[in-house]
Order: C-alpha cells, then structure tokens, then sequence
C-alpha cells in the first residue's frame, strides 16, 4: 500500500507523534529516551516561546494502517532573515528503515515550506539553538545522551539517495577526566587572573534566578554564539524558560561564571555541565517519570551517581578569547570534576570549522566519537 501523510491537528495526535520515537528506539542499546514532557512541551504552541517567530507543522506517515514514521516542518523567520536564507527546516524526523515513508515524510515538509515561499529544505534542527541539531553519520555504537539526536545508521543513507548534502557538521569529544589539570590551564589562569583581572565565580541560587546573573549568562550566549551557523537569538521569554527550567535545577558547583572585576564584575565567560543522565533516563518508561522514573534521575541529580559528566555550553565574549579566559574555566570545572569522581567529560556539539574551540582538546586525553550532520536541499 501506499504511504498515507496526516497532518498533527489535536492533543491525542501530538502525543502519538511524540511516542513515536521511543516505540521505534526502545529495543536500541544506544539510544537514550528524552523526557516525554520536554518533548510534549518543546511541540506545544503556548508552551514554547520560539512560536512567537516560528511557524510550524506536523506531519505522520501510516503504511498498512500503521504509524511509522514522523516529521516537524519548522519555520523560523528570525533565523532567515538574520541569514538571509530562505529555509524551512526538518526535524523530530524518525521513520522506520522504508524509503516511500521517508520520501514522503521530506516531500510533506517540502511542499509545505514551498508553498510559503521557501526554497531549501535543511535539517534535523529545531526551533531555536538549544533543541537538537544535527543527524547522526558517526558514532552509531556510542551511547548517546538526552541532549543530541541518536538515529540509526540508515537514516542519512536514505537522505543522501535523495539527494541532500552536508551543509553543516558538528562534533563531539569524549574527554578523559585528568588526574592532574593540564599546566596549560592552570598556569594561564594564574597569570590572567592578575594581568586582566579576570576571576571566575560561583554564584548561588539567588544570584543565578532572582539576582540576574542566569540572564546575564544567556546574554552572553547570544553574543558569543550569533556568528554560528543557523544561529537564532534568543527572546527574553526564551532566556526565562532556560533559566527556570534549567539554572534553577543545576547544580552550581558545575557551572562556572568568567568576571571581569575591572567592570564592575561583568559575565565575560561561562561554562554549563551536568552529570549525565543517560543511563537514568534509560531506566525510565519511555522517558517519563512517574510513578518512579524521577529516582534515577535524582540520584544523578543530587548525588552524582555516574561516571560521566555532560559538558554542555561554553561561551567567551570575543574580546576575552585573546585573554585566555577558557583556560579559567577549564580550570574550574577539571577541578569540580575530579572533586566528584567523573571519569569521562562529554563535549555537545561543536561546529567542525570552530579550529579556536577544538584546539582545547589537544591538552586533554581526548577522542572525538560522534559526529552530527546538517543536510540541505533545493527544493
């Protein structure tokens, strides 16, 4: 039979939409199950304020009756105007291993951005910077984390026969947790502290949510970052939900704040980790967690229980780069590290062509095992 396309119109399709993946994943000894009410929320129009400039739709493939495959087309109107590019993005993209429910899942997505006018079909990426970007081409046997797509291995064998190619990549390092900190960091945050200035900061609760300071820290994102490919800055509505639902959960110790104390203490840096969820989430219920899913994720949470920690964003004012402000907050965080027995650092996911940000790993006993890849098309 033919593969029939249906748009997401009600609440019960959103939530078949979302369930999808973890039916499809769930027998699958990398993947890592997301947090259902994450994704149900990231989908949902007034739950998520990157609606406020994007327009989106979505869509389900059903062969034989049955749900196989899925498809978020994404509109972000700030992103190409900034870029001048007229794009309408892919992503939640998953499908069973058919090549008539993944052609006609991107045709969907194709066909929806041409008629408003769009001329390039690129993806995975989400609504904004901090969703997932970015299709797995390396790194299938590695287990993934709640943070980065896991896709099988057929999935850009099935975008490449149609023709997509590689706009943009991104890659992951695994870092071994030294027993001693690099020279290279400790002496350079020695001497910029006393040359610049420069000191890093542990700010508590209060100063992170009430007082300013996890705002401050976004704002720095959205200099640092807004170069980057893709890059869509940040509203003040989105600055409020990471704060709330992200800086008000961390724990501190393992965030690491770059001040300049020449001004006044201005964020100049920061460095944002957490210890990894994988294994927790990989003991819940298809993510969700209740009745008990929250233990797991709890004893990460409070108590560190795993190996790993998940290095997640790092950012330096440009002017600051030169300083050598990164070797302050290397210095910190290997500290924090070693203080809670993390074995193993894993970087997000970091632009192949940013040489600045990649070079920090020579000083580290460090493998690069994954890779994620952003395909575009004409359409």
């Amino acid at each position: 039979m033919s593969v029939e396309i249906k748009s997401v119109t009600t609440r019960k399709e959103l939530k078949a939409f979302v369930q999808f993946y973890y039916d499809l994943y769930r027998n699958s000894p990398y993947a890592v199950p997301y947090l259902y009410s994450d994704e149900l929320k990231t989908l949902t129009r007034d739950k998520n304020p990157a609606f406020a400039f994007c327009d989106t739709q979505y869509f389900m493939a059903y062969k034989d009756g049955r749900l196989c495959g899925r498809i978020a087309g994404i509109i972000n109107r700030r992103a190409n105007d900034h870029w001048q590019r007229k794009i309408v993005r892919f992503g939640w993209f998953d499908f069973t291993d058919d090549a008539e429910v993944a052609d006609a899942l991107l045709q969907a997505v194709a066909d929806w951005g041409r008629r408003q006018g769009l001329t390039e079909l690129v993806g995975p990426m989400g609504f904004e910077d901090m969703d997932r970007e970015g299709m797995l081409v390396e790194g299938f046997d590695e287990i993934s984390s709640m943070y980065v797509n896991y896709n099988y291995p057929y999935y850009p064998q099935h975008l490449e026969r149609l023709g997509f190619v590689k706009d943009n990549d991104y890659v992951e390092y695994k870092i071994k947790v030294p027993e001693v900190t690099p020279q290279k960091f400790a002496r350079t945050a020695g001497l910029i502290e006393k040359r610049y200035g420069l000191e890093t900061r542990k700010f508590n609760r209060h100063d992170m949510v009430e007082g300013g300071r996890g705002r401050e820290l976004f704002h720095v994102l959205n200099i640092t970052y807004s170069n980057l490919y893709g890059f869509s800055h940040l509203s003040e509505d989105q600055i409020t939900r990471l704060v709330n639902e992200y800086i008000t959960l961390a724990d501190l110790n393992l965030v690491c704040c770059v001040v300049d104390t020449n001004k006044n203490d201005k964020l100049v840096g920061f460095g944002v980790s957490f210890p990894s969820f994988s294994h927790a989430l990989r003991q819940t219920r298809d993510g969700r967690l209740w009745p008990m899913g929250w233990w797991p994720l709890l004893k990460v949470l409070k108590w560190h229980k795993t190996e790993v920690v998940d290095l997640l964003l790092i950012g330096v004012l440009p002017e600051y780069r030169v300083k050598g402000a990164n070797a302050l907050i290397f210095n910190d965080l290997i500290a924090w590290y070693q203080k809670y027995h993390f074995t193993y650092a894993q970087t997000g996911p970091q632009m192949e062509t940013n040489k600045g940000v990649l070079s920090q790993w020579q000083y580290l006993d460090a493998e690069c095992n994954r890779r994620h890849r952003v395909y575009v098309k004409d359409i």
